[in-house]
């Protein structure tokens, strides 16, 4: 039942999005893993697309924030309004209080509203004067960032950046890809004819059976190994912390789900290890003014270590 649910959300996705196929499955990774996803690319590429048809084909509620230099906290996590009827205040919820919330270029609003997002992401609840509101199981985020246009952003700190499971990009699409996705919307938009094909209930159930996916020894000193070497790497000022680490387990318990297995492979490490890993590094500061990206670095670093054999 498990895989032919991941089965069901993916073709349901590819029924609509073109070509990518392994963005597609970091964002069932992230979802899985009980973790949140930034994507980082140019407008137009189908980022949020991509979130309200992972919203349509889980059953699930979704709500998209425009992040803007004036957006409040409050805009995100609602407000208390006083009802002269009651006598009392009344909450009315922000759009933060659904299944699926697209955060749209979250780096342009200021660090004080980014934070109540990213308390809600880490938390599951949020607090509006006093009181505590639970948010909607399962609660994911898929926050954007736009890597031209700097002007009048405000970058993520490490800190924060650090809370997202995986850092992806989409990309632009082939040649045939682009052709395909002409044909696709020529007519009538195929979002308006996509449906739920899974429920919340079995999202949480895909969840549940991720945590019982065995991670054998020899896979997770792969995994501590990996991490160790970003501590030591001469080109990097601060490594990944054991957030990192079980990031990486979690994902690659998540990504041996999605595939139909009951065991994380040591393949599972190597594929996710830069999307887990390449947003925690903080590279020295002569690397970074030589352009170099930890995407580049972790490859290396993949290079130098062994691999375990199969599953360990």
């Amino acid at each position: 039942m498990v895989s032919t649910t991941c089965g069901k959300i993916t073709d349901n996705l590819s029924t609509v999005i073109v070509g990518k196929e392994r963005t597609i499955e970091l964002l069932l990774v992230a979802l899985i893993a009980e973790g949140h996803i930034l994507l980082e690319d140019v407008p137009g590429v189908a980022k949020t697309l991509m979130a309200k048809c992972l919203a349509k084909s889980i059953g699930g509620t979704f709500n998209r924030i425009q992040f803007t230099p004036d957006l409040m906290p409050a805009d995100i996590t609602g407000f208390n309004v006083w009802d002269q009827n009651s006598g009392q205040f009344a909450f009315h919820p922000g759009p933060v209080i659904s299944h699926v919330v697209l955060a749209d270029e979250i780096n342009r609003t200021i660090p004080r509203t980014q934070s109540s997002l990213l308390e809600c992401m880490e938390e599951r609840q949020l607090t509006v004067d006093g009181k505590t509101y639970s948010l909607p199981d399962p609660f994911f985020v898929i926050a954007t960032q736009n890597p031209i246009e700097l002007e009048g952003t405000f970058p993520l700190p490490e800190a924060q950046l650090d809370r997202f499971l995986l850092k992806a990009s989409l990309g632009y699409p082939e040649r045939e890809e682009e052709i395909r996705i002409m044909d696709k919307f020529q007519g009538k938009d195929p979002f308006e004819a996509m449906e739920a094909v899974a429920t919340s209930e079995e999202v949480l159930e895909l969840r549940k059976k991720r945590r019982s996916i065995r991670v054998a020894e020899p896979v997770k000193a792969y995994i501590a190994d990996i991490v160790r070497a970003t501590r030591k790497h001469s080109a990097i000022e601060f490594g990944a912390s054991p957030r990192g680490s079980l990031g990486l387990m979690r994902a690659g318990q998540a990504r041996a789900l999605v595939r139909g297995r009951e065991f994380v492979l040591p393949d599972d490490i190597k594929s996710l290890t830069g999307p887990v890993l390449g947003h925690r590094l903080v590279l020295k500061q002569q690397e970074r003014l030589r352009g170099e990206e930890s995407r580049a670095i972790l490859e290396s670093i993949l290079e130098d270590i062994p691999v375990p054999s199969a599953e360990g």
